[in-house]
């Protein structure tokens, strides 16, 4: 997982598939592979969500995500 100081977006490279598409969740982007699996999920405004995070279980984020496919 890498942060970007500048463009304020978390990445988070979960396989080295080739990216085919991508889908925005508010501020997430999941890339996903042809057999729509994730393959990186990048969050805009990672200031903020890094701010939520005691609200928020990072589990329960990514079950959301991968019932989305």
């Amino acid at each position: 997982m890498q942060y970007d100081i500048e463009a304020n977006i978390i990445s988070w490279e979960i396989t080295k598939d080739p990216i085919n598409h991508a889908m925005e969740l508010g501020n997430f982007i999941i890339h996903l592979s042809k057999a729509k699996k994730p393959v990186l999920i990048e969050i805009l405004n990672a200031s903020k969500f890094v701010g939520q995070m005691d609200k928020v279980k990072f589990e329960g984020i990514k079950k959301q995500i991968m019932e989305t496919n």
